[in-house]
């Protein structure tokens, strides 16, 4: 610095002391607009980095790998459930009508006489029997009738693939096979065979509209077993189940149409024309004596 001012004055400027600072970093920095793209695992801190000297991501959405080994494991291991359960849900499917059969057959045979039995004790107690037809006519007609049962299930398979039909068709044959088996069953032992046959003609329709309501509360067992295939893993305690079930509803069935068929036919005997028409039937006429 000069000492006097000569009308001129001179600073110089020096550094004296350097102090070190830390820097300021960016927590998301922008990445390079040359092959930028955001790493595809978890970083510690937020940031884009970039990689110049590494080949672009073949997959630029890395997670969605994950999702697609999901899909195809998911994808394989559908069709291999599919592939195993498939062979034991046709035998379901072919074993259900059998079962169904069985036990219309068993309740048939084995429960109906004792139903009406108890049926006419306690409300028919004065009818009398007469004996139409034997145990072994009663199992050729449920046979017979089982056997068109079975033809009409046969013929009605192609329709079982239409939605609604697969719901309305089977039920409509178990109640056609209920009617045409309980209604012989209940009258085998109290009316004749004249009595039988007038009481199924006259009153057809509502003994069909009642088998038809008893095999649609048949067919509700079968809806166990269309649930979920998952079902087949208790397959063994479902069948147990479907058999009580059905073994129920076709008792109930018998108790019906012990009631029914049993207070028309008290009604027919107490009716005079068909009393004399029957009485015509059942006795043959005499002899006219010769004339003298």
């Amino acid at each position: 610095i000069a000492v006097a001012f000569d009308r001129n004055v001179e600073i110089v400027g020096f550094i004296t002391r350097i102090r070190i600072m830390t820097a300021q970093v960016e927590f998301n920095a922008a990445a390079a607009q040359t092959r930028s793209g955001q790493t595809p695992i978890n970083r510690f801190i937020s940031s884009d980095d970039t990689d110049s000297f590494r080949s672009a991501l073949p997959n630029r959405v890395a997670r969605n790998e994950r999702v697609q080994q999901i899909q195809s494991g998911r994808e394989v291991f559908q069709k291999l459930l599919t592939a195993t359960l498939l062979a034991p849900m046709i035998v379901v499917a072919l074993m259900l009508p059998l079962v169904v059969i069985v036990s219309l057959l068993l309740v048939a045979l084995a429960m109906t006489p004792a139903v009406v039995n108890l049926v006419a004790a306690r409300r028919f107690p004065l009818l009398q029997r007469r004996q139409g037809a034997g145990w072994w006519q009663g199992l050729l007609w449920s046979l017979a009738c089982t056997a068109g049962a079975l033809l009409a299930l046969v013929g009605s398979l192609p329709l079982w693939f239409v939605p609604p039909l697969v719901l309305v068709l089977p039920p409509l044959i178990w109640g056609w096979l209920t009617y045409r088996v309980f209604a012989f069953d209940v009258l085998a032992a109290h009316a004749t065979a004249e009595e039988r046959r007038i009481i199924l003609r006259r009153r057809h329709w509502p003994l069909l509209m009642m088998g038809v309501v008893c095999g649609f509360l048949g067919a509700a067992p079968s809806l166990l077993w269309a649930l979920s295939a998952a079902t087949l893993i208790f397959a063994p305690l479902l069948a147990v189940l479907s058999v009580w079930l059905y073994t129920l509803v076709f008792t109930f069935a018998a108790c019906w149409f012990a009631h029914y068929a049993l207070a028309d036919l008290q009604r027919l005997r107490g009716e005079p024309i068909e009393a004399e028409a029957l009485t015509q039937a059942l006795v043959p006429p005499l002899p006219l004596a010769p004339p003298l």
